[in-house]
């Protein structure tokens, strides 16, 4: 996650640069079920409004529980899915938050949250909840595959403010409602949303099916520039939305070179706290634990699964001898093509892996969705020629060839 807002800060109120010491311990996604009440075209999980067998039985969901604790993991994020869709949600949810997790968070598409269950979120003290949203009215129930789903979200979310719980809009871009992006943010200021977060497309689940409706580099582009005004307006403001991006960390890269151009003198600053962030986090800072009790390392890489908790406890998946994660934590990583030539590798991290994946097979292959040119990550005419990757297609092997 790239937090805009946050870097954007450090123009007008500088602080000290932190670089991560000793062994980090991730922030774990938890897809809780893979039932939903929704079939949202970008879904990475696949779910759908039913059951699905060889889901974590309550006991194995609780016993999960208390090893996260017990590892110390930053934060933990419930999600599916649609996690209020589980039969055991609040128990799961009362059981986390009894166990005193530091942060403790919600993703859901906030259509099922009622003034009821909003109650019983706000007393659950989740110290936040992000909802999906991805466009205003008919293109959000377009995209979401059912009709009202913008109003009983936000619904939801008029529910969760009103007690005073803290909320943030995700927001999927693509072709289909770049336009929209305007009108999303316009939205969360009229609504007092707290966050606002921008998710690029991610080649996984139905996400991968529609990649097509991924936007162009031009639109990317453009939809960073609207970003980047309105997070400049919050802080000069000091306005309270906060606004983050997700699944492309090019992102950085581009914020980077627009504080190059308007606070030259600011450049070195900034660029030194984006790389002690350090970009992509996938198998570093970054977990995922599927509806099955399957650990990968992101919520995308359902291809790859690290082992099971069902099995083994995360603790010791996560700190055991999985080669795709010790390469996933080298750096610089292994990378090919314009991402292996880039001049900004320490600041995004090489970007998002997965994507490399499905379209060449190689997951060290570059980031297709990387949207800043060849002399602006600092490649010549003759080197940006000769570090294209070429498309090889999906490869079908079950280990995609990772080494």
């Amino acid at each position: 996650m790239f937090r805009l807002s946050q870097y954007m800060r450090e123009l007008v109120h500088p602080t000290p640069v932190r670089r991560r010491a000793g062994a980090v311990k991730p922030v774990v996604i938890w897809n809780l079920t893979r039932s939903c009440n929704l079939r949202c075209r970008h879904c990475y999980t696949t779910s759908a409004d039913r059951p699905f067998p060889g889901e974590l039985s309550h006991e194995q969901a609780m016993g999960v529980l208390e090893d996260l604790k017990a590892f110390g993991i930053p934060a933990l994020i419930l999600s599916g899915g649609e996690p209020l869709s589980r039969f055991d949600f609040f128990e799961l949810a009362e059981r986390a938050k009894a166990l005193g997790f530091r942060h403790l968070a919600l993703s859901t598409n906030g259509t099922l949250i009622t003034a009821e269950n909003a109650e019983r979120i706000a007393g659950l003290g989740f110290d936040y909840v992000g909802i999906s949203l991805d466009g205003i009215g008919a293109t959000n129930d377009w995209f979401r595959g059912l009709d009202g789903a913008f109003d009983a979200a936000l619904g939801g979310v008029r529910a969760l403010l009103a007690r005073g719980v803290k909320v943030g809009l995700r927001f999927t871009i693509t072709e289909d409602n770049a336009e929209q992006l305007p009108a999303m943010l316009d939205l969360c200021d009229r609504e007092g949303v707290d966050k606002f977060y921008l998710s690029h497309l991610v080649y996984a689940g139905r996400g991968d099916k529609n990649r097509g409706e991924d936007t162009a580099h031009t639109r990317t582009r453009s939809a960073l520039d609207e970003l980047i005004d309105r997070a400049w307006v919050a802080v000069a403001e000091d306005a309270p939305l906060e606004i983050v991006t997700g699944n492309n960390d090019a992102d950085a890269v581009y914020f980077l070179r627009w504080v190059e151009r308007n606070f030259p003198e600011k450049a070195a600053h900034v660029r030194a706290h984006l790389e002690a962030w350090g970009g992509n986090s996938s198998g570093l800072g970054v977990a995922n634990i599927d509806p099955q009790g399957r650990v990968h390392p992101d919520t995308y890489w359902s291809d790859y699964t690290v082992g099971s908790v069902k099995e083994t406890p995360f603790s010791a998946l996560w700190t055991g001898a999985d080669p795709m994660l010790a390469t996933l934590r080298t750096r610089p990583r292994p990378l090919k093509g314009r991402c292996g030539a880039c001049a900004y590798q320490a600041v995004c991290g090489g970007n998002t892996r997965i994507r490399a994946l499905q379209v060449s097979g190689d997951p060290w292959a570059e980031d297709p969705a990387c949207y800043l040119g060849a002399t602006e990550i600092g490649l010549d005419a003759e080197a940006a020629r000769l570090t294209v990757t070429p498309f090889r297609g999906k490869s079908h092997d079950p280990a995609h060839r990772f080494f």
